[in-house]
């Protein structure tokens, strides 16, 4: 279940790990003004840890172990869900190679950031913003897209994983609730001028922060058990030095993650996108300081197994010398009708892929003759692209790709696409290109700012009680 509410909130709103780092962030004083007692240290009752003592049935433990912990102006926060987000938030910090902080710090920050969407979710209700049931299905669909499955199978492992597929489209509701409140109260109010991108570039010249020094960088996860023996873990680690000594004597990153990584990443081709440091696992940062764009730094090793790391790129934010990795990609769209739907626009598609591969068709004469993009006219080409040029279900897909390599039919917004990558280059982005990256960094950096104050004013308003545990 992970991956899918990794995705959903990547779909929707921002992920977990800057949310953490947000809710660290906020001043705590105004918060607690509104609750009935100061938070006493939450403790958890496991009842798969105390199902099996004194032969008690599981029924019982549960039923005793599911008690609230907190009110939200009326609504409940219980154990379980505290229980159920603790894990998610868990697996999903090891996923992305952070060291696990001790329970005890965790799960407190947890508890607020609990308190803290509830309270907005409320705010989104009484506010009067409404999601019609058109939108939880393009959003139930945008998940399985960045998932690259259809609905049907997202449905088949949701039930697989013990998760109600009401409760999660209920999920999703609640989240396009919040997120169109903050679009309306937050974003839409956010502005950088000319002047601020002035001011942005002079301050990141020769600046050292690691705020404002920007990488992308690629992994490989070779994964270790949580309870591997030490001679599995040796031999882990010796088959992450030989994928580490293929990629350093030429091999293709995105082919070797593809095949090896136990990340989520593998189908970007191990990136992690373009990020500022700060917002990398500092081992991540600390294994990579030395390396220019190219380098491969490994195996790491953290609590989730062996890291193999690639500097895709990396540059202080803004500055003259910032280099990139172009794409040149060739596409043929089908779109979806009435009369194609998106199973047949994969049969359709995939057989394509068999006759090029076969050498009985050419790529470009089938764009020109089936392709319903703009390209079509030249042979789907879609010519030099700068990274986010894309939407991200088909950028995932694209980097993924080893030169002339073609993609399996993948299915986007826009329809369903087969893609293939002619080349790769790295260039140095122009004065304008600069300044729009400069652009887009002010307007996530004022946004999360204005959003910090915005959670704080709705979370220190909420009436908040605070539960000890049954003792």
């Amino acid at each position: 279940m992970t991956n899918y509410r990794f995705f959903t909130r990547h779909f929707l709103a921002w992920p977990l790990a800057a949310a953490l780092l947000l809710l660290l962030a906020l001043p705590m004083a105004g918060a607690q003004a509104q609750s009935l007692r100061p938070a006493s240290p939450l403790r958890l009752s496991d009842p798969a840890a105390s199902a099996g003592t004194a032969g008690r049935g599981t029924t019982a433990v549960q039923r005793k172990a599911d008690f609230i912990v907190a009110v939200v102006n009326s609504e409940p926060i219980t154990n379980s869900e505290v229980r159920t987000k603790l894990i998610r938030t868990e697996q999903q910090l090891l996923q992305q190679g952070a060291a696990l902080p001790p329970r005890s710090e965790l799960v407190p920050q947890l508890l607020e950031r609990m308190i803290s969407d509830k309270a907005q979710l409320q705010m989104a209700r009484a506010s009067g913003v409404r999601v019609d049931d058109n939108a939880v299905e393009a959003a139930v669909q945008g998940v399985a897209r960045q998932n690259q499955i259809t609905v049907d199978e997202l449905r088949r492992r949701l039930k697989a994983d013990g998760i109600d597929y009401n409760q999660f489209r209920s999920e999703l509701r609640d989240e396009l609730l919040v997120s169109r409140l903050r679009q309306r109260d937050v974003e839409s109010r956010v502005t950088v001028t000319e002047q601020d991108i002035d001011q942005f570039l002079r301050d990141q010249e020769g600046s050292t922060e690691p705020s404002s020094l920007a990488l992308n960088l690629a992994e490989i996860l070779v994964a270790v058990p949580e309870k591997a023996t030490p001679e599995q873990v040796a031999a882990l680690q010796a088959k992450a030095q030989q994928v580490l000594d293929r990629a350093r004597s030429g091999a293709d990153f995105a082919a070797l993650a593809n095949e090896f990584s136990a990340s989520p990443t593998r189908s970007n081709g191990g990136q992690m996108g373009l990020r500022t440091a700060d917002r990398y696992p500092p081992l991540f940062v600390e294994a990579t300081q030395s390396l220019r764009a190219g380098g491969l730094a490994g195996p790491v090793r953290s609590g989730a197994g062996f890291h193999i790391l690639k500097v895709v790129e990396k540059r202080q934010a803004g500055m003259p010398d910032a280099v990139i990795t172009q794409t040149h990609a060739r596409h043929i769209l089908l779109r979806l009708t009435p009369q194609l739907n998106e199973a047949a626009a994969v049969e359709k598609l995939a057989g394509f892929k068999k006759r090029i591969l076969a050498g009985q068709a050419d790529f470009a004469a089938l764009a020109r003759e089936s392709s319903d993009d703009a390209s079509a006219k030249e042979g789907g080409d879609l010519g030099w692209a700068n990274p986010g040029m894309f939407v991200p279900e088909f950028e995932r897909v694209m980097n993924g790709l080893a030169a002339h390599q073609i993609s399996d039919p993948l299915v986007s917004r826009f329809g369903v696409h087969l893609v293939q990558v002619l080349e790769r280059r790295e260039t140095q982005l122009s004065p304008r290109e600069q300044r729009e990256i400069a652009r887009n960094l002010l307007r996530e950096k004022k946004q999360n700012e204005a959003y910090a104050l915005w959670a704080q004013e709705i979370r220190g308003r909420a009436y908040v009680e605070f539960r000890e545990p049954p003792q």
